[in-house]
């Protein structure tokens, strides 16, 4: 397969039309298909991107500025996993909710009908691209694969930051669909703002999902339920992922955690929505030195694209100017920098480009941040983070009161510390949808308990994940059939079960 495809261009209004009509006229096909055919179209689109990665890696390292290996052959590996996790998904069938109530003249509440619940899917679904994962979150992405999966056409809003990526995967993706079988109409990417506006507001889509900032995925949720009829809107927006530090793990391990933290707050230059964005350590906690060699220890990456760039100075600045903020470490070529004046640098130590930033790390006193904490809770996307130190379990709970919520929250702590955790996982467990114990938050596996979000803002819908086996309902929507004769109920409710899936019959879980 060649690259020299044409310049990439905005989507004309009689394309879209065009795209929203195959999409609308695809969905009741895909809905009587069965879990098998479904998974394996997810298999054939896996294997063909497989199959293309020395063409994809190139590309996508040259559009998002992230190195082609390890970084991007990872994530490529991750983006087929989950096609093919999705595809084992369907094959067990549990995700169709097959639930049978036979009549029963006896039931306790009076005569009970005949009654079964199964899940259905919603129908073509909008799907917007994230920018910082070209790969796992873009075209062919977690959202891509569960909308897939549940048996809906989707229509894929490309990122600018990587459009020839974008149109090269969703060419792959639509022909290897085609080639297993799939119905025209099925998939298709579509590019420009307007395009993804006027998508949203079509009454053809019947639920969408973004991964990316607070005020573009703000914009699109208002759109969505400001329609005359509302859709489901998954959005995944702002996430800072506070980690809470004990004073015993200080004491027992408090190198371990500085060489954790600073890996996982510079990991991918600071551009992963579970980056931990505030570290909470306790007063006089003698590691100011440690994190200052270990942050200033770590090399400058490039940022995804100039708006990323222009947004993380932004943001930072901003972050530093308030009182009682220092400097643990930052780039020596930031002229805004007092630490390190540009004369006495070494210049193989300055950053050539302004878009490739050494990581800052900031700090400030319990006291200082509960007076801004506005500000100074922010997310800063990019190689930054702030310390907040506590001086004692009473602030350190003030302050956790008065964060927004986020995907992760993490404690580095010990199990002889038990008055202490038993008091943080309340109000943890209230800020984020993943808790995580002596491990850093970047990093979401795909698997069947994973769970990736979070109450607003971090997402829109808290009661939803967009990583793992449970993506696949947000996709799907219950319906409850009463009094059907059996030819007339969809295969998995019927008596004889010819999907041969986990059926509840009766309150009793009946496995094939």
């Amino acid at each position: 397969m060649t690259t020299d495809a044409p310049v990439v261009v905005d989507t004309t209004g009689a394309q879209l039309a065009e795209i929203l009509a195959a999409a609308s006229t695809a969905a009741p096909d895909l809905a009587t298909r069965t879990p098998a055919e479904l998974a394996g179209w997810l298999d054939a689109v896996a294997s063909a991107l497989d199959a293309q990665a020395d063409t994809l890696l190139p590309l996508a390292e040259a559009e998002s500025h992230l190195p082609a290996r390890p970084r991007l052959a990872g994530e490529l590996a991750r983006t087929t996993f989950q096609l093919r996790f999705f595809g084992n998904l369907l094959r067990e069938g549990g995700h169709l909710g097959a639930t049978i109530d036979h009549a029963d003249p006896d039931w306790p509440m009076g005569p009970r009908p005949d009654i079964r619940r199964g899940h259905v899917p919603f129908g073509p679904v909008l799907v917007f691209a994230a920018s910082n994962f070209p790969f796992a979150f873009s075209v062919a992405g977690g959202d891509t694969a569960a909308a897939l999966a549940a048996g809906c056409p989707v229509v894929l809003k490309a990122h600018p930051g990587h459009p020839r990526l974008s149109q090269l995967t969703g060419r792959i993706v639509a022909d290897a669909l085609a080639e297993a079988g799939a119905p025209a109409g099925v998939f298709a990417v579509i590019h420009g703002v307007e395009a993804g506006v006027s998508a949203l507001r079509d009454p053809r889509i019947s639920a969408a999902s973004f991964t990316g900032s607070v005020p573009g995925g703000r914009a699109l949720f208002d759109i969505a339920a400001a329609r005359p009829v509302p859709i489901p809107f998954y959005g995944e927006l702002g996430s800072v992922n506070p980690v809470v530090v004990t004073p015993g793990a200080v004491a027992e391990r408090g190198a371990a955690v500085v060489s954790g933290y600073v890996g996982s707050f510079t990991l991918g230059a600071g551009q992963f929505c579970t980056k931990p964005g505030l570290l909470f350590l306790p007063a006089g906690h003698g590691l100011d030195a440690a994190l200052a060699e270990a942050a200033g220890a770590a090399k400058a990456q490039p940022l995804l694209n100039e708006h990323i760039a222009g947004g993380f100075a932004k943001g930072l600045a901003t972050l530093r100017e308030q009182p009682g903020v220092s400097v643990l470490a930052a780039d020596p070529a930031d002229p805004t920098d007092p630490t390190d004046p540009t004369e006495d640098a070494d210049p193989g130590d300055r950053t050539e480009d302004a878009a490739a930033p050494r990581p800052t790390l900031i700090s400030v006193s319990g006291r200082d941040f509960a007076a801004n904490i506005e500000v100074l809770r922010a997310e800063c996307f990019g190689p930054a983070s702030l310390v907040v130190t506590y001086a004692d379990t009473a602030e350190l709970l003030d302050l956790l009161a008065g964060l927004e919520p986020s995907l992760t929250a993490t404690i580095q702590g010990q199990e002889d510390e038990a008055d202490l955790v038993e008091a943080l996982l309340p109000p943890l467990s209230r800020l984020a949808g993943r808790i995580l114990w002596n491990e850093w938050p970047t990093g979401v596996t795909v698997s069947w308990a994973q769970q990736h979000g979070g109450p607003y803002p971090a997402t829109t819908a808290p009661g939803t994940t967009s990583v793992g086996a449970a993506a696949i309902s947000r996709f799907l929507r219950p319906v409850a059939w009463q009094g059907f004769p059996l030819a007339f109920l969809p295969p998995a409710l019927r008596d004889d079960n010819p999907l041969k899936v986990p059926q509840r019959v009766d309150g009793e879980l009946r496995l094939p």
